[in-house]
């Protein structure tokens, strides 16, 4: 039988697998799991990435999704509506493994800033992805302290879900699951949460498809590679000359 590679994006753990009685047990009985198989890892490691589960399943190469994940996605208001719009993302190579987080931020639609850092010789793309829209959050912060409207966009569903969703959850049980096994992450999840808590009014969060072709997610990808090609654990403004199409043209996560 020919081997298989599952994506779990949304489950008990995310990412891609080789065995279906772990991914069974990510998913199983949990809501809204989203989840398929695949006959290569580079497919699921760019299906992971992408976002791509949004996508119907093929008969052939898939275990059955939730008719719930079908729900159609909020529409991404223009970055014309706000002051400052804020783009984050994370990158793992391989996953798990080196690990960094980029940032790229608009005033309205004029490109203003660029954001890499925070790598982890012993990441994943998950932790990557909350480091980042942990610091999105915190750039958020200063903007709103400027009476600016701000948005914050990240192409991670998981990460979104956490400190905006699941949280509330879990921390009413103490910070624990229904399931067992500890929550990943924990430390920045509790973090973004509390940040998230106190500009949930002021501040729009969204969700924004990976590897689509919006530059303001492009930039910010390849600002996490960047981190990860730099070995820097710090948190910096990129000072290097913002010239777009150099930028885009350098790896991509």
């Amino acid at each position: 039988m020919a081997k298989k590679f599952y994506v779990v994006w949304v489950g008990r753990e995310t990412g891609v697998f080789t065995s279906w009685d772990k991914t069974k047990q990510l998913v199983d009985k949990f809501p809204k799991a989203r989840y398929k198989s695949f006959p290569s890892r580079e497919e699921a490691e760019s299906a992971f990435k992408s976002g791509a589960g949004a996508a119907a399943p093929s008969a052939k190469s898939a275990k059955p999704v939730s008719s719930a994940s079908a729900k159609p996605k909020p529409t991404i208001k223009p970055l014309a509506d706000f002051d400052v719009n804020i783009f984050s993302d994370g990158a793992c190579d391989p996953n798990p493994g080196k690990a960094g987080s980029g940032i790229a931020v608009y005033h309205r639609e004029q490109l203003a800033a660029l954001w890499y850092g925070l790598y982890n010789p012993n990441g994943t793309n998950n932790s990557a992805e909350l480091n980042a829209l942990h610091q999105a959050l915190l750039l958020a912060e200063a903007a709103l302290e400027q009476g600016k409207s701000v948005h914050v966009l990240s192409d991670s569903q998981y990460s979104i879900n956490c400190i905006s969703v699941w949280a509330y959850s879990w921390k009413r049980k103490g910070w624990q699951r229904n399931e067992p096994g500890d929550i990943k992450n924990l430390e920045i999840i509790q973090a973004a949460h509390e940040l998230y808590e106190k500009l949930k009014n002021k501040v729009t969060l969204s969700h924004v498809k990976g590897h689509a072709g919006i530059e303001g997610n492009e930039l910010a990808d390849r600002m996490s590679v960047y981190a990860v090609d730099q070995c820097d654990t710090e948190f910096h403004q990129y000072s290097g000359e913002i010239d777009v199409e150099a930028i885009l043209a350098m790896r991509a996560g």
